[in-house]
């Protein structure tokens, strides 16, 4: 059974977040042992080489095409490359909506595989969000459907920049679609114990918080 630190991509994506806000998060990310500390693509850089120092096994993700998805697949992936270069392990993916609530799932599809090749032969893991709150459940099912055939390792629901972010309902939704073919990770607006379980119950294999310590030191209670 997995450890429950292991769980959380401790967060911070707040375009207001300065260096020592990210120093503070990737210290915590390390002394926590968390799964991942999840920055804007700027940061990644000084976060690895915090991470390698310490020899910790934290993971680095990067956010990419964040928050909008709405960017071509060109800048995307410039986005991505550069990132991959500073050191991240993991890329988490705004797939581009607009395109989704159109039906135009090739295009979507087309740039989630172009993205998940990038990121696969770099080593590193491709989560892709497709921000739920956005979605109906048709079309959840049909982007996880495409995430899983374009091979992204993650579905993830939300940003948390939008107009809601993880619901319980959505989670088991997109793991009884996915099934054992991709993970699911649950982000936005998960804020206490409570929140984080009802998430792992619904099927999160791995949850996106900025309360991470909040909820690991209510755990330990």
């Amino acid at each position: 059974m997995k450890a429950f630190n292991k769980y959380f991509d401790h967060t911070l994506l707040k375009p207001e977040a300065t260096s020592s806000q990210i120093l503070k998060l990737v210290s915590e990310a390390v002394a926590y042992d968390f799964a991942s500390v999840c920055v804007n693509s700027s940061h990644v850089r000084s976060v690895r080489r915090f991470v390698d120092a310490a020899g910790s096994d934290v993971k680095v993700a990067a956010v990419a095409g964040f928050p909008l998805g709405a960017m071509s697949t060109n800048a995307k992936a410039y986005e991505v490359q550069l990132a991959l270069e500073d050191g991240a392990h993991e890329i988490d993916l705004v797939m581009n909506i607009g395109q989704a609530k159109a039906g135009n799932w090739a295009y979507v599809e087309d740039e989630i595989y172009a993205i998940g090749e990038m990121c696969h032969e770099d080593g590193a893991i491709l989560k892709v969000i497709i921000e739920t709150c956005l979605l109906t459940d048709e079309e959840i099912v049909q982007a996880c459907r495409s995430c899983v055939e374009c091979g992204a390792d993650f579905v993830k629901t939300s940003t948390g920049f939008s107009t809601g972010g993880a619901t319980a309902e959505a989670v088991r939704l997109m793991k009884n679609t996915v099934g054992d073919k991709a993970l699911v990770k649950a982000s936005g607006g998960i804020r206490t114990l409570e929140d984080a379980k009802a998430m792992i119950d619904a099927g999160a294999d791995r949850l996106g918080c900025s309360a991470s310590v909040e909820i690991m030191e209510e755990y330990k209670k």
